[in-house]
């Protein structure tokens, strides 16, 4: 599959065999202030949508625009429109209750997903939307991010729906999330990345591994709808969850994860990294279960970390993944995106462009003293 970016692009078909490190960002930029304080106003009935959409419109261009100018490769929107990286095919439903399922964070605070009251289930949003807009700004490549089949099979609640039984939810669950990558694809992504940052909080909630090899069976069954090809534009991305400078699941251990998180049948795995207290441990666990048809993106950012890393410190922790896997089959990310919720603000959004300059230029410094 291949996208037209415009003469001087980078055609899809050809990204991964350009000389250098690959190297690609997960996805959310924290929304300027003014497009949260026209979110909440519009929320409030206080703004029409005409003035909203313009909100959107702004932030959006500032973000592709300074994006660019980071250097990065491959950019994304910014998910500058999106309520968060979770719920935004939940979009104008009407057949949601806000009481579903609580994920709680490691300061205290907490998230909470609505809970599906009836059938069917439908996108009320599809990804491609995001996507077709941020084409319409710039000729870069585009990753869009989507959200996993399994975290949206938590909408469904465990008393179960009359007339509407689980199974015929994830019936109709696995077509949407199947249009929601296709179109993604269909649209011109470069990649697709899946967000996937419930299965470490799965060991926590269950230990036994049950609860994480069912998300994966159900994330194959979408999977398994595309070519082999296409698969390997489609990646995964796993980590201890990253909102207002907390995690959910970091004190679960990667080694419970990584051998039945390498059974997706993806071909790019985004791994959070920088902020593992033993990195090498993990990279040799990852350099196990790793396949020849495997792309790896180890995060050399940590997004929770107020300190913005230094072009050194990403070429050190490149060089060490570098040591432990196949340079081939490695590339560098962020940990996790920098506001994955919309009102997130506990990280600058001037800090979160500096963090990705230093990992654009950290990973081409590596790559030079590699020599690819």
């Amino acid at each position: 599959m291949q996208a037209s970016f415009g003469d001087d692009a980078i055609p899809v078909a050809n990204r991964d065999t350009l000389p250098g490190m690959k190297t690609e960002p997960i996805g959310s930029i924290p929304r300027p202030l003014s497009l949260i304080q026209a979110m909440t106003a519009f929320q409030a009935g206080e703004m029409k949508r005409e003035e909203l959409d313009v909100a959107y419109d702004r932030a959006l261009r500032d973000t592709i625009k300074r994006f660019e100018q980071t250097g990065s490769p491959v950019i994304t929107d910014g998910e500058q429109t999106k309520p968060s990286f979770a719920t935004y095919p939940l979009s104008g439903l009407d057949n949601l209750e806000p009481d579903g399922v609580v994920i709680p964070f490691a300061d205290g605070h907490q998230r909470q997903l609505p809970r599906l009251a009836d059938g069917p289930f439908r996108y009320g949003v599809h990804a491609d939307v995001f996507l077709k807009a941020a084409r319409s700004y710039t000729k870069a490549p585009v990753k869009q991010a989507v959200i996993s089949a399994s975290a949206l099979s938590l909408l469904y609640p465990s008393s179960g729906i009359p007339g509407y039984p689980r199974e015929a939810f994830l019936t109709d669950l696995i077509k949407e999330a199947e249009e929601d990558i296709r179109g993604a694809l269909d649209a011109g992504a470069a990649i697709v990345q899946i967000d996937f940052t419930e299965a470490r909080l799965s060991l926590k909630l269950d230990p036994s591994g049950g609860l994480l090899r069912s998300f994966i069976e159900l994330n194959n069954q979408v999977l398994d709808r595309f070519s082999s090809a296409e698969r390997q534009l489609i990646g995964v991305h796993v980590c201890p969850g990253g909102d207002k400078d907390s995690t959910h699941s970091a004190d679960v251990d990667y080694a419970g994860l990584l051998p039945d998180l390498f059974q997706l049948n993806v071909g790019r795995f985004y791994l959070q990294m920088a902020s593992e207290p033993d990195r090498n441990r993990i990279l040799r666990i990852v350099r196990h279960v790793l396949l020849p048809n495997h792309l790896v993106f180890v995060g050399v950012i940590d997004p929770i970390n107020p300190k913005v890393e230094s072009v050194d410190e990403v070429r050190e922790r490149t060089l060490e993944a570098a040591s432990l896997l196949p340079v081939a089959q490695l590339g560098t990310t962020d940990d996790c995106g920098f506001a994955p919720f919309a009102d997130d603000t506990s990280t600058a959004r001037e800090i979160a462009f500096d963090k990705i300059r230093a990992r654009v230029e950290g990973t081409a410094l590596a790559a030079r003293e590699i020599g690819v």
